[in-house]
């Protein structure tokens, strides 16, 4: 083990994992979900905290056996063969890619109410370097930086919480209490069950980002300690905030109202005249957002690292640094091209990189589960701790059906199906770019 593998501790994978997962795609990119599902949204949030649980369990188990540079794709290398691998790779990479493009236009477009004189493309351009050259300083320092942001966060998130409750039971001087407010005319399932399997891929898409933990086992401190108890505060913490955020949220807005132009957490504190929590609420997007492309870039640098390595991407992309320059480097040009493709379809883009990247993490998360069954089929437990998927064969089954039911349930929210389009596409494309070059 290097020196640089013992830097993080489970304190800081926890909080580089909420610094993924806690970005635009919670604070803006909800407003889809809960506007598709109504009230019904809660049992959306519920079952992919629990899928989200089987999942990061599934790939702890994995990773504390054995901690390789490039994680569920080096392990479906394993279990299934060099193209898995390669194609699982190249579509997670792609599909981050265009998710971290979507995140750069969302901040942007914030940025503008108090920078209008600069365009949306060269802003997010901007936003874009900036989270490259700090990702070069290395993990140590880029987790310490995104410890702070991630805190700030959820600070947020729980101090949304405190304003909420306090209207709804009447604690500001001057407002009453809202009590049950406009959910007492909502209906519960607006769109019926399809809505609620529909809202399921931009769930999924709000809680993504658990598996960075795994693609930064190599530089972990005690990784067989650390890597599993990062994984369950992360999980457990998360979909306790998102179900309490969302909870109270729906008391104050009604679901129809939402867009995804504008934060659903700042709509429903405009619309109860906290217009200053509103503002604050707005830079704390833009932090979420820029903690979100920071942590991401971090996976990414590392994804490409690993494919460099096996001889699955350019020579000139392998080296042997302990941070991953060059693939940090190739992942921020992509960005930029995520960018430019926004500007060449800029309607509905945000929903089509948002589902784009939902299904490049959807098939990553198939991958993973499929991979788990094979795994703990062959070898068993790992070898220096116990299992701890419970339930196991049933458990892992669950998750992979539950995962492609949602895969295949895409389409049934409008945009999505070119996202759903895309992703398959991008499955195809890689498998041919396999075959010609490798077989």
């Amino acid at each position: 083990m290097t020196e640089n593998q013992g830097e993080l501790s489970v304190w800081h994978l926890t909080l580089l994992a909420l610094g993924t997962i806690v970005g635009g795609s919670f604070f803006l990119g909800s407003a889809i979900a809960i506007k598709s599902a109504g009230p019904g949204i809660l049992i959306s949030y519920l079952i992919g905290g629990i899928l989200v649980y089987i999942i990061s369990v599934a790939l702890s188990e994995m990773t504390v056996a054995y901690q390789v540079p490039g994680s569920f794709r080096t392990y479906a290398e394993q279990m299934y063969g060099p193209g898995v691998g390669f194609v699982v790779g190249w579509v997670y990479w792609t599909g981050i890619i265009l998710a971290m493009s979507s995140e750069a236009t969302a901040a942007s477009v914030f940025l503008r109410t108090w920078i209008p004189g600069v365009s949306l493309s060269v802003m997010a351009t901007i936003i874009i370097i900036i989270v490259t050259l700090l990702n070069l300083l290395g993990a140590k320092l880029l987790t310490t930086l995104e410890s702070g942001l991630a805190l700030i966060k959820i600070s947020a998130i729980i101090g949304f919480i405190l304003l909420a409750l306090g209207l709804i039971i009447g604690v500001f001087p001057g407002k009453g209490p809202i009590g049950i407010g406009v959910l007492e005319t909502e209906p519960l399932f607006p769109g019926g069950l399809t809505a609620i399997a529909g809202s399921m891929l931009i769930v999924m898409f709000t809680y993504a980002g658990f598996e960075i933990i795994g693609l930064a086992a190599s530089e972990a401190n005690n990784p067989h300690q650390t890597i599993p108890r990062a994984i369950i505060f992360t999980v457990l913490g998360l979909t306790t905030l998102y179900i309490i955020g969302i909870t109270v949220l729906l008391p104050l807005v009604p679901t129809v109202n939402l867009t995804n132009e504008v934060s659903p957490l700042v709509i429903s504190l405009t619309r109860s005249g906290l217009d200053w929590a509103a503002g604050v609420m707005n830079i704390v997007l833009v932090i979420a957002i820029l903690s979100t492309m920071l942590a991401a870039m971090f996976g990414l640098g590392r994804m490409m690292h690993s494919l460099a390595n096996e001889g699955y991407a350019p020579t000139w992309l392998k080296e042997e640094r302990e941070v991953p320059q060059r693939g940090i480097l190739f992942s921020g040009f992509g960005m930029l091209a995520g960018v430019a493709l926004a500007n060449l379809l800029p309607s509905q883009i945000y929903i089509f990189l948002v589902s784009s990247g939902g299904f490049a993490l959807l098939f990553t998360y198939i991958i993973i589960m499929a991979t788990h069954y094979k795994f703990r089929k062959e070898k068993g437990c790992p070898p220096k701790g116990n299992c701890q998927l419970l339930g196991f064969p049933y458990t892992s089954l669950f998750g992979l059906i539950s995962l492609i039911a949602i895969l295949i349930s895409m389409p049934l929210i409008p945009g999505q199906g070119a996202g759903l389009f895309a992703g398959l596409s991008l499955v195809v494309f890689y498998t041919l770019i396999y075959g010609i070059m490798f077989i």
